[in-house]
């Protein structure tokens, strides 16, 4: 898998093979969201699929809040979970195709979907989508995965020579607050834009 393929990942949806998929936000991403306290913030959920995260944040008062991703499937869940969310914050697209700007991207089992050779270009393209100061939050795989077929893992040793030519990497610590099925396995990241 050499590329973002739009019918594998709209299949996966239809046939309902997500095992990423864990039904609900996961905990880490809601802490982060619980302390928020500006509910203007313009936020970007990359190759969101099922985003139960955009859910929680809708839920909670954020109006800003865009999901993208590739399969038609997955933007459907969640309309139809959410029928008051902005249609035209369901975005159908590439996410390296996307021209917008954002206060903030929450990264949630995109990073690990993509093709690694693609994970340089996923750190430019998300600092270009970042306005001044903006920030890229959320979870990466910190154990070794699939190396022919998603999801994709990595080290951090890894990510830093990725990110830090356009991040200063706040925080990128081991998740304390991880999933049962992944403690010891994630890596919660702050990223500010440089």
């Amino acid at each position: 898998m050499n590329e973002i393929d739009e019918s594998f990942w709209d299949n996966r949806y239809k046939s309902q093979n997500t095992g990423w998929d864990i039904g609900e936000i996961s905990t880490p991403l809601k802490a982060y969201f619980d302390q928020l306290t500006d509910k203007s913030l313009k936020i970007l959920i990359p190759g969101g699929g099922n985003s139960y995260e955009a859910e929680y944040l809708f839920k909670q008062g954020f109006k800003n809040v865009f999901v993208i991703d590739i399969s038609l499937t997955a933007l459907a869940n969640l309309q139809k979970r959410i029928p008051k969310f902005p249609k035209n914050q369901l975005i159908h697209s590439n996410f390296f195709e996307l021209n917008d700007t954002f206060d903030l991207i929450i990264e949630q089992t995109f990073f690990c979907a993509i093709p690694p050779k693609l994970r340089p270009n996923y750190a430019l393209k998300a600092c270009e989508l970042l306005k001044e100061k903006g920030k890229l939050v959320g979870l990466l795989f910190n154990i070794p995965l699939f190396v022919d077929r998603p999801p994709f893992g990595g080290t951090k040793e890894e990510y830093i020579s990725y990110f830090s030519p356009h991040f200063n990497l706040d925080i990128m610590n081991p998740s304390y607050n991880s999933i049962l099925s992944r403690i010891n396995e994630e890596l919660f990241i702050k990223f500010i834009k440089k």
